[in-house]
C-alpha cells in the first residue's frame, strides 16, 4: 500500500460528448484519501469553444497534473478520455504515475471504426436541442441524479464528437500500450463488449497490466456501479509504487 505521504493525485478525464461533471461520485468519494481532479477536454464542458486536438488534451491533462502539485498522477480516462490518455501517457510520460483506462480497450483501426465514422458524420445534421434532450432522458431513466445531474447541468459536446472521433479513429491499437511506461489497470464494464474487445491484446501488449471487469456494468461503468468503479481505482492508486 502505497504510504500516506506519498499518496498519488488522480486526474480524471472523462469521455465522449461528457465533461469534468462525468466523476462527480468518484471525485466526492475519493478527495478525502487522495488529492483529485476531473479535467473539461477541448471542445467540452467549460472549454466547449476550443478547437479539439489529441495534442490539446494532453496538454489540459498535464496542466491538471501540475495542478495538484503532487509530482507525477494517477490518470484515469473513460471511453474517448481513454485514448486521450494513452497519447498522454506516450508524450508525457514523466507526468504518469499509472494509468487506468475504462472502456477505452478496443483497436480503433480496421472495421471495427467504420460505425463510429457514420456516426461521427451523422451527428451534426440532428439539431442539438434534440440530441440533448434525448441524452438528458436516458441519462435520468437509468441513473440517479446524485449521480448525473452534474453531466446534465454542463451539457453535451455534440459538436465536437465529429472531430474527436475523426482524429481518434484509426489511430489507436494495442500497440498504443508500449509506449506506456507506468502500471495500467484495464477497467470495463463487464456489459460493455464493444470497448472491452480488446482488453486482452492491450494487457498484453503491457509488462505491468491487469484487466478488471465491474459485474454487470456496460459502457458508462462509473455511472452503473459508481462504489465499484471508485473502489477499484482506489485499489489501484494504494497499490502503485512509491514515487522514490
Amino acid at each position: 500500500m502505497t504510504a500516506a505521504a506519498d499518496v498519488p493525485a488522480i486526474v480524471f478525464v472523462h469521455g465522449t460528448r461528457f465533461s469534468a461533471g462525468q466523476w462527480s461520485s468518484q471525485l466526492a468519494a475519493l478527495r478525502e484519501e487522495f488529492p483529485v481532479a476531473a479535467v473539461d477536454l477541448p471542445g467540452h464542458g467549460s472549454r466547449s469553444d476550443q478547437p479539439w486536438s489529441l495534442k490539446a488534451a494532453t496538454e489540459v491533462i498535464g496542466a491538471a497534473v501540475e495542478s495538484l502539485g503532487r509530482g507525477p498522477a494517477l490518470v484515469v480516462g473513460h471511453s474517448l478520455g481513454g485514448y486521450a490518455s494513452l497519447e498522454f501517457a506516450r508524450y508525457r510520460p514523466e507526468q504518469l504515475r499509472g494509468l487506468v483506462l475504462a472502456g477505452a480497450s478496443a483497436s480503433t483501426r480496421g472495421g471495427w471504426a467504420l460505425p463510429y465514422r457514420c456516426v461521427a458524420g451523422l451527428v451534426p445534421r440532428v439539431p442539438a436541442q434534440r440530441l440533448t434532450r434525448w441524452n438528458d432522458r436516458f441519462l435520468r431513466r437509468l441513473y440517479p441524479p446524485e449521480v448525473v445531474e452534474a453531466t446534465i447541468r454542463s451539457g453535451y459536446a455534440f459538436h465536437t464528437l465529429p472531430a474527436a472521433w475523426g482524429e481518434v479513429l484509426g489511430r489507436f491499437d494495442a500497440s498504443a500500450m508500449r509506449h506506456v511506461a507506468a502500471p495500467v489497470l484495464i477497467l470495463n464494464g463487464e456489459k460493455d463488449p464493444v470497448f472491452r474487445a480488446g482488453e486482452r491484446d492491450f494487457a498484453r501488449a503491457h509488462p505491468n497490466a491487469r484487466i478488471e471487469l465491474i459485474p454487470r456494468a456496460r459502457h458508462l461503468a462509473n455511472f452503473d456501479a459508481p462504489e465499484a468503479f471508485t473502489d477499484a481505482v482506489r485499489r489501484f492508486a494504494r497499490q502503485l509504487p512509491d514515487r522514490s
